[in-house]
């Protein structure tokens, strides 16, 4: 398949197994996203794919290729963009010098336009933002042009809780930034949740919208979001 997956996946965190042979498949075109509790093992398996966790059994494949060998850094530089939960910013660099790491001018205009909140702050330290602040400029890396490889034809963009700390306005304008990336560039987006965004339960008519629920390190449910439980 076209995109990104688990296969068999086990993680060990010492002596403790965070994910039970967990199989989960994030297709391209869509946006996947992996729900769960804390400790349900969402975080470890975005982790995964990312290649900032070993694992100890199974793979990871990317179009159909197995990288399960292929560190963090190697899968970066093929197009797999991730954003952790924290410390996902230089916070001793300038909101400007950290758009200008993620990309092109182009692209540093394209995040700004998707959060005009910014403009005023690119000349601060970026540790001195808000936590919502922070958010969304991690998150204007996923808004860059993706980057493929020639062994690629998708790119990949993996988002641990993409909207915390923002504001309800501004978290819904993230979902439907991220629910429209996969229309016009050939990407998978695959997020980390404790809950099903209301903003990404109401795209899943427009956007194809994968749902792979974890608890305690092994998945319960895989589908669409239409077939989740309101409460999920």
């Amino acid at each position: 398949m076209r995109g990104i997956e688990l296969r068999g996946a086990r993680v060990r965190y010492g002596p403790l197994e965070a994910l039970h042979g967990v199989t989960l498949a994030a297709p391209a075109g869509a946006v996947t996203v992996l729900l769960g509790t804390n400790g349900s093992g969402r975080t470890t398996a975005l982790r995964a794919l990312a290649g900032t966790l070993p694992l100890t059994a199974g793979a990871v494949l990317r179009d159909g290729e197995d990288i399960t060998r292929r560190p963090a850094h190697a899968r970066a530089a093929r197009g797999v963009a991730f954003v952790p939960d924290r410390r996902a910013v230089f916070p001793a660099l300038t909101v400007a010098e950290n758009l200008e790491l993620s990309g092109t001018e182009a692209d540093t205009e394209r995040a700004l336009d998707a959060y005009p909140e910014l403009r005023p702050l690119l000349p601060r330290p970026a540790g001195t933002l808000s936590g919502g602040e922070q958010r969304m400029l991690a998150v204007s890396r996923a808004l860059r042009a993706p980057r493929t490889h020639p062994r690629h034809s998708t790119s990949v963009v993996l988002i641990d809780e993409p909207a915390q700390g923002m504001s309800p306005p501004v978290a819904a304008r993230t979902y439907a930034l991220l629910a429209g990336l996969p229309a016009g560039v050939p990407a998978c987006v695959v997020l980390a949740e404790q809950r099903l965004p209301p903003a990404l339960r109401e795209s899943a008519g427009r956007t194809a919208v994968v749902v792979h629920e974890l608890r305690r390190g092994t998945v319960v449910f895989s589908g669409e979001a239409a077939g989740l439980s309101p409460s999920g």
